[in-house]
């Protein structure tokens, strides 16, 4: 049995179509499952509720963790690490593996320029300072020799989700006759990693023995592009003008006073400032799979 914690998100879905060639015997996990492969088997449950991650968790021998949750540094600060100790603790009582799908926003933002998976950890943010807490809650585990388990850590996404920025603020602007929006400097490079290519990557570290006990950057093109190139991309499919608005940084806290999302928004500016370059070379030379070309994620989107 192979679990996913949070099915119904942008990677457990796609996570979900990948496990079917590792294995024929799939649990989704989440208040709400649906299935996406014919015999998977749904189980509801609460994450933040231990016995409920327990109960979830019996059984398997690789679980993913791939939940998010809702996008406030409050939320964050209050449910990410009772969440984790659930599933940490449900883990090790069932002998269970663990795959962690984590993000970047603890890395140094003094080394954004080019991230490994030994890039310092130096968290400016609250979000940043709550994924290093709960990556080290694993890591603390694993060092004690209480459970196996692995990080694969992913860049900002580019995918049919409302999760992505480029989604929500260039692909879905841009197809409304909108401007594509943007933060800080169009100017910067700024690498995104294609879902499915996270949900493959995923599938395949949880299904080999050797990828344990340390961290994977997920395959991610390394193409220098610009938030200015990628809405070119953009709207080179959509045949529709590269129209583009910059806000500055000095505005954003302003449209926080109206919008929700800008005042959580706010602490990760600096993440639009400067170059943005996510190293997966670790993994592309162990595993030989390579991103998806920026042009085909692209195409592939708007096709969708």
């Amino acid at each position: 049995m192979q679990t996913i914690l949070g099915a119904g998100g942008a990677i457990g879905v796609e996570l979900a179509k990948e496990l079917p060639n590792y294995t024929d015997k799939i649990r989704l996990v989440s208040r709400k499952p649906e299935k996406v492969n014919p015999t998977d088997e749904l189980f509801t449950a609460d994450l933040a509720n231990a016995e409920q991650v327990y109960s979830a968790v019996e059984g398997s021998e690789v679980v993913y963790l791939v939940a998010g949750l809702e996008y406030k540094a409050n939320v964050w600060e209050k449910e990410w690490p009772q969440l984790m100790r659930n599933v940490l603790n449900a883990c090790i009582a069932h002998k269970a593996k663990l795959v962690f799908f984590d993000n970047m926003y603890m890395y140094d933002p003094d080394h954004l320029h080019h991230m490994t998976e030994e890039t310092p950890v130096n968290p400016i943010s609250k979000k940043g300072k709550v994924r290093e807490q709960i990556a080290n809650m694993l890591l603390e585990e694993v060092k004690a020799g209480k459970l196996e388990a692995l990080i694969a850590r992913s860049a900002d996404f580019i995918g049919p989700t409302k999760n992505s920025l480029l989604y929500s603020a260039v692909y879905e602007n841009l197809k409304k006759g909108k401007k594509a929006m943007w933060f800080a400097d169009a100017s910067k490079a700024h690498t995104f990693t294609y879902t499915p290519d996270a949900a493959k990557a995923t599938a395949l570290l949880g299904n080999t023995p050797e990828a344990y006990n340390q961290v994977w950057h997920i395959p991610t093109s390394s193409a220098r592009l610009t938030a200015k190139d990628w809405v070119s991309l953009f709207a080179k499919e959509l045949r529709t003008e590269p129209k583009l608005m910059v806000l500055p940084k000095w505005m954003v806290p302003v449209l926080g006073l109206f919008m929700p999302i800008m005042r959580e928004f706010k602490e990760m500016l600096y993440q639009y400032d400067r170059d943005y370059i996510f190293d997966s070379s670790k993994y592309e030379q162990r595993f030989g799979q390579l991103p998806t070309p920026p042009d085909k994620a692209v195409k592939a989107i708007v096709g969708a």
